[in-house]
């Protein structure tokens, strides 16, 4: 009976590695990540230490030597496994350091040597497998304990209930050490049968591996959505935005006058006065000054929550929200005041400004009001000229 228990049991779990096996090959070539190579390596190397097993059975070794040369190979597969296991799991995560792989190998080889020359029967070879993988799984349960990489929580879990089924295994191969008669039938059962609940454990370190890869590409993805989102923002900051005075662009326009509809608003149209005479007679540059400091006086004469927008060369248009005739007025003044104390080394700025009311209802035609505001803009720089005429004749 424990003999078709033990095949019965052996067969579930090497068709379950088999397929777990293939899972991860499959899945490592596809997605093509780095780090899936020591998880897809390990599932290979516990096929490989299975498929001994059934070598051995099938061989029946009969010498010492040859006995010692699968049973070194198997701990070192089953060994392998594990640190193939620890190996890929750190490859996720963010503490990850550089591991001396090539010299652990060498180390498991030695000590796969040393016990294949130890384990002269089956059940010593027992404990000494079940052991390694115990003390191996107890690493590699606090190191994922203390990197956590993203959603370790299931292969955790998958560590413990795998190194507490090599504890069990490893009592009750070491019982049968002691004992050296007739096994206890209920030990003898669990020998024969504990392949499938190893199974069942690696299926759960498997969930687990496949859990962290999902979580970390998830949040791979949020962190790329987080970065694309900041860059459309920045990119479309920098459409909004006019690059030599920093206030808002032309561009921005249209979105901004139907934000203002919801509430209505007054739209002052600007025009600074004599601006092509200093472009020509001092220069772009100078003329560029200009307009930075005449959009930064803009910006402190009126509210952060008003919108100030170059409109095109030396136009300028604000959309002022909450003001009253007598407050524009006031602010206008402010702004005259505020260019006329200027350094004596820059020259003067002056503008033409008028202004028309955006209504507060969806049907308004903001283009029209910014007409109007132009117009009145006109009007007023047909004023001042007259004014100015009127004083050199006087």
């Amino acid at each position: 009976m424990e003999l078709l228990l033990w095949r019965w049991s052996t067969t579930v779990q090497i068709t379950s590695e088999l397929i777990i096996a293939i899972f991860f090959v499959l899945l490592a070539r596809s997605l093509g990540r780095a780090e899936l190579r020591g998880w897809a390596s390990a599932w290979v190397v516990n096929l490989t230490a299975l498929s001994v097993v059934f070598v051995f059975w099938a061989l029946q070794p009969g010498t010492r030597a040859s006995f010692a040369v699968l049973a070194a190979l198997y701990v070192f597969l089953k060994t392998l496994f594990v640190v193939l296991l620890g190996f890929g799991t750190a490859s996720f995560s963010a503490r990850s350091a550089r591991i001396p792989f090539v010299q652990i190998v060498v180390g498991v080889a030695a000590f796969s040597m040393l016990a294949g020359a130890f384990a002269q029967t089956i059940d010593r070879l027992g404990v000494i497998e079940s052991m390694a993988i115990f003390l191996g799984l107890a690493a590699g349960t606090a190191y994922v304990l203390r990197a956590r990489p993203p959603g370790y929580a299931w292969l955790a879990t998958g560590f413990v209930v795998r190194a507490l089924l090599a504890v069990a295994e490893s009592a009750a191969h070491g019982e049968q050490v002691v004992r050296a008669g007739e096994p206890a039938q209920t030990v003898a059962i669990f020998l024969a049968s504990y392949s499938s609940f190893d199974a069942g454990a690696e299926w759960m370190i498997a969930l687990g591996c496949v859990l962290v890869l999902y979580r970390t590409i998830l949040r791979e993805l949020r962190g790329a959505n987080m970065e694309l989102l900041a860059a459309k923002e920045e990119m479309q900051s920098m459409l909004d935005h006019d690059q030599l005075t920093g206030v808002l662009s032309r561009r921005a326009l249209a979105r901004r006058l139907r934000e203002a509809q919801e509430t209505g608003a007054a739209v002052l149209f600007f025009d600074l006065d004599g601006f092509k005479k200093i472009n020509d007679s001092l220069g772009h540059q100078v003329g560029d000054d200009c307009l930075q400091r005449f959009a930064k006086a803009l910006q402190e004469c009126f509210r952060s929550g008003e919108n100030v927008v170059r409109y095109a060369g030396d136009e300028f248009l604000v959309i002022a929200q909450d003001l009253e005739t007598d407050a524009i007025s006031a602010r206008i003044d402010a702004l005259r005041y505020r260019l006329l104390t200027q350094p004596a080394d820059q020259p003067p700025i002056r503008f033409s400004v008028g202004f028309a009311h955006l209504p507060a209802h969806e049907d308004a035609d903001a283009e029209a009001v910014i007409r109007a505001a132009d117009e009145a803009m006109y009007r007023n720089k047909e004023s001042a000229k007259r004014a100015a005429r009127g004083v050199e004749v006087a």
